[in-house]
Formats: structure tokens, sequence, C-alpha cells
């Protein structure tokens, strides 16, 4: 696919560059300590937004200053948003105005909003919000130290700029609350899809691929460093494509997943999110060559009827969506699928909203993560459709699909009671600290009893003996 030599040699300069930014980062976090600068950041909605937070964390180390846990005694207060839906708007709001309550008890800490809310609201936050004194979009990042700079002085820092090339390879993300055995890898950025829904297209950009040697380099550092998990993230990942300036050839998803894998059969990978039009035969008959890539696809299917389907503009219908659940299990027979679910979306029938049930239950979902529609000012659906259905039949489906979700997972971990799995420790079950928490290829959760010998980022074999909906639990053989 690539030349050897190049790839090897481009890998280790990454990681050569990745140590040197690390020992900085390190040198000057000790720097931040001594004059006291800290900054403290909340993160909420996707993946993406917590590896945004570490990319942010970076920057800030680099600037000179020093994360803390404490609110109280940071310098620098920033949340990282999330505009999928209303709820997570209204959680920012709220937290917001305890930020400020802080700020006022310690005069000179700026109280900064990142990410899609800010790219959504723009200088809304400014004029609105006298609670915030920088808004930074999640292309602007780099521009961190000089909106500081201009928010000391009295002014108010803002910068949306969406970029149809920022991918902040060249940043080695400052691991923040890690566990030291999962990390994960951003991909790429942007989205093309307009589903009708959605304002990620209108937060995040147009889709750009990173680096595929700097991907490689990445996960090889982690290793290197104890890391025995990354994932791979993207708004869609299938839809990954990066051309080599040099050499002109290209890089595919699964051409990527097959490079990432080869850093060491010890080293599992993930990735999230796939849109099922984008998903090939080639990243599955990869997935199933590799032991180390998860038997593991989340493949959102929004709803489970054609006509709701066309108005969210997912590209796909019914059946196409059930001929690749069908792909799927055909070449990874033992692989789980997750999914998004919306209902009550604009004029969903009941009749419709059944079939988003006989959905469920068709693909077998593992898990799912389920909401009820939120209307997003500016996307295609809020100009085009009206949002018809009323709050309490919203709420009534959503409890339908959760039962019936509940249900079908719990069957799903009944089936693995007796067998054993694989699983990589990542570290003490929350409940116990006498038990162990991992996870399988099919990232399901087991606890178990900590055996001696054993210790975080560790694989070990364990067999099943119980199950609930959510979680499995065993004990070590072997």
């Amino acid at each position: 696919m690539y030349d050897n030599n190049p790839t090897l040699a481009g890998i280790q300069k990454k990681v050569d560059e990745s140590r040197q930014g690390e020992a900085f980062y390190q040198e000057q976090a000790r720097g931040a300590k001594a004059d006291g600068r800290h900054f403290y950041i909340e993160s909420y909605g996707c993946q993406m937004n917590f590896s945004d937070s570490e990319i942010v964390a970076s920057i800030l180390a680099e600037a000179g200053y020093q994360p803390t846990r404490i609110l109280e005694e940071a310098d620098l207060i920033l949340i990282n948003t999330c505009s999928i839906r209303e709820k997570a708007e209204e959680t920012v709001r709220k937290r917001l105005r305890i930020f400020d309550k802080v700020k006022r008890q310690r005069p000179g800490t700026l109280v900064g909003v990142l990410g899609c809310m800010a790219e959504r609201l723009k200088a809304q936050f400014l004029e609105e919000e006298k609670l915030v004194d920088l808004v930074v979009g999640p292309d602007a990042y780099r521009d961190l130290p000089n909106l500081i700079g201009t928010a000391e002085d009295g002014d108010k820092g803002i910068n949306v700029f969406l970029s149809r090339e920022e991918t902040y390879a060249d940043i080695s993300p400052l691991r923040l609350d890690s566990n030291g055995v999962t990390g994960f890898i951003s991909i790429m950025r942007g989205c093309d899809n307009m589903c009708s829904f959605c304002v990620v297209p209108f937060t995040r950009g147009r889709e750009r691929s990173r680096n595929a040697f700097s991907i490689v380099a990445e996960a090889t550092d982690l290793f290197s460093k104890g890391y025995r998990e990354v994932t791979l993230l993207g708004q869609n990942v299938d839809s990954y494509k990066w051309e080599n300036p040099e050499t002109g050839e290209r890089a595919t998803f699964a051409q990527l997943l097959e490079m990432v894998a080869q850093v060491n059969p010890n080293l599992r990978i993930r990735f999230s999110t796939s849109h099922p039009k984008d998903i090939t035969d080639e990243v599955l008959f990869t997935i199933a060559k590799y032991e180390n890539i998860c038997n593991y696809i989340h493949l959102p299917v929004q709803s489970g009827n054609s006509r709701i389907l066309s108005l969210m503009n997912r590209t796909y219908d019914r059946e196409w969506y059930m001929n690749k659940v069908r792909r799927i299990y055909e070449v990874i027979p033992d692989c789980a699928i997750s999914s998004d679910i919306i209902t009550g979306f604009c004029s969903e029938t009941e009749e419709e909203h059944q079939e988003t049930l006989s959905m469920i239950e068709f693909a077998r979902y593992s898990m799912s993560y389920m909401f009820f529609y939120s209307e997003r000012p500016g996307t295609l659906a809020a100009r085009k459709y009206e949002d018809d259905i009323p709050l309490k039949v919203k709420k009534r489906r959503l409890q339908e699909i959760i039962r019936l979700q509940a249900q079908i997972s719990q069957q799903h971990n009944q089936q693995d009671i007796g067998q054993t799995f694989k699983v990589l420790i990542e570290g003490d079950s929350k409940r116990s600290g006498e038990d162990f928490k991992g996870r399988n290829s099919q990232n399901k959760m087991i606890v178990f009893p900590k055996t001696e010998g054993l210790e975080p980022g560790d694989y070990c074999y364990v067999k099943i003996n119980e199950a609930t909906s959510a979680t499995l639990k065993g004990e070590v053989v072997g």
C-alpha cells in the first residue's frame, strides 16, 4: 500500500516529536505551577469533544497553563459544548451560571465557551451571556493564547472561523483524566452529510482527513506509553480519505484501519462513528482479518421507516439498511452492532414508529443511544418541516424504544453466559475496589474479581456467569 521506508521514517519522526512535545508540556506545567496559572475544563457531548479538550489542553500547556480539577483554583474556566440536543445546551447555561459565582469570588478569572455551541451561537454569547469572556469554535483552538490575551486586556475574545484544512495533526494531545489504558485518536474533522436534523455540518464544517502517518505515529506513541486500546474518532470515519501529497497515493478508512492494527497485535482498535452508506465490504473484511480490531460497529439507523429516513436525508431506506446489517453479520458473525435512534421526528405516524421498534428487533442491537427529536435552529428540518409531534407522544414513544432495547440487550447478554472472552482490564469497578472492569471485543463491560498478578492494561480471559442488560459478570480463567 505504501513504501515501507517513508512510512517508518514518518512514524518515527512523529513519535519523536510527540515525546519531545510531552517533555515540553511537562516543563511548561512546572512553570505554570510556579506562577499559579491553572485551567479547568469540562466536556459535554460526543467523544470528539472530549478528544478536542485534550488538544486544547496541549495548546494551553504550551502557553504556560497547568490543568486542575479544582474549579475554585482555576484562572481559566472552559466548557467544551454540544449542540446536538436542546438539553445539552440547557446544561451548559446552568454550568455558566455556576462558573460566574466562582468568577465573582476570584476576580480576573476568565470563562470561555468552546466547541459546537460556541460556533452555533457565536456573538450571542458575548451579547446576551455576560458570563462569557471567550467564544472559540472547534477549528480555532490554536488561537486560544491570543484570545486569552485579548480578554485579559478587557475585550471579548471570539473566533468561530471554520477551516477547510485544520486537523490539529501536529498537536500531541495532553491526555486528561486518562486511565492510561484506553485513548482516543481523532482521524478527521467535520461532516459532509447534510442530515436534516443535525447541526454538525454547520458547527464543525466540511470533512477533512488527517495525515495517515501522523495517526499511526500517535497510535505507536500511545502503545509505547502503556495504552492498549485506541478509538479512531470522526463524525463519519468511513468517509476517511487522505492523499499523500508527496506520492499521490491514497488511504481509505479500511487501509488506515490496517495500518493502525499493524502497530502491535496487543493494541486494540475501535472506531466511531460509522454512516451506513459509507461502511464498505473492505472495512468489514479488514475487521475480520485482524484479531485486534474489535468486532463492534456503531451503525446509527435513526429511524426504521423509509419515509422518515428520506425526510432525515439519511440517503438509505429501510431495506438497504437491513441488507447492510445482514452483510455485517455474514462477514463478522460475532459482531455486536449498536445504534442511534431518534423518535418523534416531524410527521412520524404510529405505524412508522412501530417500524423503528421492529428494526431494533431485526438488528438485535447490543445497545442504543435513544432520544426524542429536538429541533435545532438552522437545520434543514427546522427550515422545511413542522415539529408537529406533541412532547407527550415523543416521550411515550421514546419509553417504548428504551424498554424494547433493554429487553434486546438483556437477551444479547444472556447469550454470553457460559462463554469466555478476552478482556482488556481498564481499572477498578465503580462499585467495588475488589473487582476489575474491562471490555471484550464486542464492547461489553465485564466485571470480575481481581486476581493476583493482573493489573490495568493487561489482557485476561473471563468466563461469564451472570448478565444484566448493561453488564456481564464473571471470573478469570486460565
